[in-house]
């Protein structure tokens, strides 16, 4: 629907994504980060903004906040400064936020993205670093809003992309491409339900043969990869509507509303807010050596997609097994500790896809790579097959026991022997004359049913492939005697 209605006018879109860093203390104070915690009990004069204090710099929210900048090409300022953001909110109670304006750390990156196939460069105006505000409550409080403090002051970064978004989907594809930089970088845990990631998108539509940007709506707080491309959608809708009934767009903010699926109105913003920055008085102007930015640099991780390139080329793996196990740096790490004692990297990639990944999801993380690897092992060598290896990798998970183990106390052997499962299927044709008949008379879908059988005889302990290869040389023999 979207992308019929976006012939006549082209979307213009850029995010602005707010990341909370990993430190285990505020931006400028000592006071904890850690989330959950009962409400004002994370806070001290410096983040509630009592007279007189005065704030110092979190050391390793720089460095974060360098590694974020480097991770995505920025250009790291050696000379940068902190300023203050004046506007008067409840959850704000020194009624300014310190913030980086004029002259901020990291400055004119780009992150590349690949969407149905086709990659595109993404400019990033700036990186900058702020802290965050609290936070207002108002469920099950009636007649009045409660103000929790924890948050305030948590180091965030703000993360401003140029305005090269064509589509909503180019929207969420580099929303995940910086959430799992942040991630692998160790910087943000990218959790958007918590708020530790969250994201405004500004859009506005042109026609398709004009430069000029259209009025844009800013859209805010969006806690999801998918309500990120449902508001966008919805607006390109809303806004094609307006521009063809002749009116004009208005310049605002919108909120994304879930549950009825439409965004709707906040505020206006008709005119830019007076914030009256100015330089931060107790904060003296932060100086970066070049020296401690190549330290920084040279301690970077591999990046998920220099990890995804090379995965695809030294494993073989495709573009999608290749993207999803590195998606994740733990997946990640698990599938090479596997791959440096099992060669076969499709078999391995095929199963820590379908039958790990799962179990990581429900967090019975038991797992060890040596255990997979045993596992498939023990499959290669005919010893257990696919389903029984699975029942295995469960007892694991439930006992910790080895796989070996598992498969010796609970006699789980595969039966391979061509007498033993002859013996089997013997039995399963004599007990199924009806359906034995229906095969001969041309019913050639009952050998499905017929393996299914010998399985459960053999309570799933036979060779698959044995059963396979010897019931059509039995039924053949049947066919041919009948």
């Amino acid at each position: 629907m979207v992308g019929r209605q976006a012939e006549k006018y082209e979307a213009v879109i850029g995010l602005e994504i707010h990341a909370q860093l990993l430190t285990r203390s505020k931006m400028f104070c000592r006071c904890s980060t850690e989330f959950g915690a009962a409400p004002n009990t994370q806070a001290c004069p410096i983040c509630t903004g009592m007279p007189g204090v005065l704030p110092v710099i979190n050391k390793r929210a720089v460095e974060m906040a360098i590694m974020a900048g480097l991770a995505t090409h920025c250009r790291i300022s050696p000379h940068s400064r902190f300023a203050r953001k004046n506007y008067f909110y409840p959850d704000l109670p020194k009624g300014y936020q310190i913030s980086q304006y004029e002259l901020p750390l990291c400055e004119q990156g780009y992150l590349d993205i690949a969407v149905n196939g086709t990659r595109k460069r993404i400019g990033i105006t700036r990186i900058h670093m702020e802290e965050d505000a609290g936070k207002n409550l108002h469920e099950g409080i009636v007649g009045a809003s409660h103000v929790d403090l924890n948050r305030s002051g948590v180091p965030l970064l703000e993360i401003v992309s140029e305005p090269d978004i064509r589509s909503p989907e180019e929207a969420v594809a580099y929303l995940k491409a910086f959430r799992d930089i942040l991630v692998y970088l160790g910087v943000c845990d990218g959790n958007m339900e918590e708020g530790s990631l969250r994201c405004d998108a500004n859009i506005s539509l042109r026609p398709v043969d004009r430069k000029e940007f259209g009025i844009k709506t800013e859209l805010k707080n969006i806690n999801s990869f998918r309500f990120v491309q449902k508001a966008l959608e919805y607006e390109i809708v809303r806004q094609k509507k307006v521009l063809e009934e002749g009116d004009k767009v208005v310049q605002e903010t919108r909120l994304w509303d879930p549950e009825r699926g439409v965004t709707a109105s906040m505020r206006s913003k008709e005119e830019a807010h007076d914030y009256r920055y100015f330089p931060e008085p107790d904060l003296v102007p932060l100086e970066i050596p070049v020296e401690r930015v190549e330290e920084i640099r040279k301690s970077l991780p591999e990046l998920p997609q220099a990890k995804r390139e090379r995965f695809a080329e030294k494993y073989g793996l495709s573009e999608y097994s290749s993207l999803v196990l590195t998606s994740d740096m733990g997946t990640a790490m698990f599938f090479e500790e596997c791959a440096e004692q099992y060669t076969d990297y499709k078999n391995l990639s095929n199963w820590i896809l379908t039958e790990v990944l799962p179990l990581f999801k429900t967090e019975q993380k038991e797992l060890s790579p040596k255990d997979v690897v045993s596992l498939l092992t023990l499959i290669d060598q005919g010893k257990i097959n696919r389903n029984t290896a699975k029942k295995v990798q469960e007892k694991i998970c439930a006992t910790g026991s080895s796989p070996e183990v598992i498969v010796e106390e609970l006699g789980l052997t595969q039966v391979s022997d061509d007498q033993a499962i002859d013996q089997l299927i013997d039995s399963v044709l004599a007990a199924n004359p009806k359906e034995l008949a229906a095969y001969r008379q041309g019913k050639e879908k009952l050998f499905g049913f017929f393996v299914g059988q010998v399985m459960k005889q053999s309570e799933g302990k036979a060779n698959p492939g044995k059963v396979n290869e010897l019931l059509k040389k039995k039924l053949k023999e049947a066919a041919e005697t009948s």
